[in-house]
Formats: structure tokens, C-alpha cells, sequence
């Protein structure tokens, strides 16, 4: 298959919407869910977290999310709302959990923190799936 003819057919408005939605999943699940469950896993407290630069946060932030949209798109494909939740789910369930669950071994950060930060990914990898697969 042609990279190019690939990229080509990917719909950009839907790549960038699926790269938004990780705000929205993130505000929720670091928020209201599961923000005390991460800030006492990973150390961080509110005076942290307000010390941070947010352009030094979020920005870098948008730009990974897209390249993971941009990734996800091309193997989602054609695919459907179906396949599209799937192929997302799985990415997040196996892909990028299991790297994460490796590192977090290595570097002997809690479990808690692994469930918190891996939940968050697994449902950020199926809403941009589902959104890939529904609009492509």
C-alpha cells in the first residue's frame, strides 16, 4: 500500500476532533473519576499541578494526541463505528497499556498509578477509534 495514497484518503477534521476528544476523556477521567486516585499514585498535588506551565502541558499535548489520531486513522481505515471502537480499544487494552505496565515494572511505580494512567488511555485510544470509525 502507498503511504501517500493513505494519508491522502484519511479525513483530517475527524483526526483532529479524535486528538481533541482526549481533553474531554482527560478532564473527566483526571478530574472528577479518578483525579484523587492519580495525584495520591503518582505524587503530584494541586500546588503542582498549578505550578505547571500550562502552554508547556497542553501544547506538546495536542501534538501527541495528534500523531496518535494520525496513527490510529490509517489503521482504522475504511472502518466502521464498529471496528473503529475496537481497533481503538485494543490499541489502548494492548498496545499502550502493556508499554506502559512495562515501564511502571521497571521504574517501580504503583499499581494504582498504572490502573489510573492505562484506564485513561484505553478509553482515550476507543473514544478516538469510535470517532475515526464514524466519521472516515
Amino acid at each position: 500500500m502507498d503511504a501517500s495514497a493513505t494519508l491522502a484518503n484519511l479525513n483530517g477534521l475527524a483526526v483532529l476532533a479524535a486528538a481533541l476528544a482526549g481533553f474531554v476523556t482527560g478532564g473527566l477521567w483526571y478530574g472528577p473519576l479518578f483525579g484523587k486516585a492519580w495525584m495520591k499514585a503518582s505524587g503530584m498535588t494541586p500546588e503542582k499541578v498549578a505550578a505547571r506551565n500550562p502552554a508547556l502541558v497542553y501544547g506538546p499535548t495536542v501534538l501527541l494526541n495528534l500523531v496518535a489520531a494520525l496513527s490510529l486513522a490509517m489503521f482504522v481505515g475504511g472502518g466502521d463505528l464498529a471496528f473503529g471502537t475496537f481497533a481503538g480499544f485494543m490499541t489502548g487494552a494492548t498496545f499502550v497499556s502493556t508499554a506502559l505496565g512495562i515501564t511502571y515494572l521497571f521504574e517501580a511505580r504503583p499499581l494504582s498509578l498504572w490502573l489510573v494512567n492505562a484506564g485513561y488511555q484505553t478509553l482515550n485510544f476507543t473514544v478516538m477509534g469510535a470517532i475515526l470509525g464514524a466519521w472516515h
